[in-house]
């Protein structure tokens, strides 16, 4: 039984500190955890139609971290422009517009939503999302907010599944979080009666 220990414990520290990282993209399978969880967040309907566009640098984000309760070895990346990206373009999100597609380069007089993301952070077992939102008709600007929101904490999940539950727990509370925003967008939007 002492010797199962030792080796237990070597190969923890050889595994924490010998560089050698499992990569864990969180994003990968953020559709199928989408469908999975269809129906389970209700937006208020619209009778907006509307363009969605992502900053570049809100494309181009990637975000790294190590949880020492899921196993330090274990390295979660978020990429947000992914999971924003499925997320707009989800079941759920899409029934609380008339219609919301992708910017597509030519854009006329209509409305046209702009994500911009400010912060991205997992911590304390919970997603952290600072985005920045600004609602175009034309040239002009009409509306523009930035949005703070945390996800719902995972602690438990984490504590409980380790790494088993990692992916999942990143995935709810990011989604979460991000499901509290476009709620907040959409209310704002309706009671300024942006057309």
């Amino acid at each position: 039984m002492l010797k199962l220990l030792k080796i237990t414990v070597v190969i923890t520290l050889w595994l924490s500190f010998g560089g050698c990282s499992i990569r864990h993209v969180v994003s990968d399978d953020y559709h199928q955890y989408l469908i999975n969880n269809e129906g389970n967040y209700q937006f208020p309907k619209t009778d907006y139609e509307a363009e969605y566009l992502l900053t570049p640098n809100t494309v181009n984000h990637s975000y790294e971290f190590r949880a020492a309760i899921a196993g330090y070895a274990n390295l979660w990346i978020v990429k947000f422009g992914e999971i924003l990206e499925k997320t707009l373009q989800s079941k759920d999100v899409q029934s609380a517009f008339k219609s919301l597609s992708k910017y597509d380069n030519e854009y006329g007089s209509g409305m046209l939503i702009k994500f911009n993301l400010v912060d991205y952070k997992f911590e304390g077992f919970e997603a952290r999302i600072t985005l920045q939102v600004s609602v175009l008709k034309g040239d002009s600007v009409v509306f523009k907010e930035t949005y703070f929101e945390k996800g719902i904490s995972q602690g438990a999940k984490m504590f409980w599944a380790g790494v088993f539950g990692m992916k999942n727990a990143v995935q709810q509370s990011t989604k979460n979080a991000i499901d509290k925003i476009i709620e907040r967008l959409l209310c704002d939007m309706m009671s300024k009666n942006i057309r």
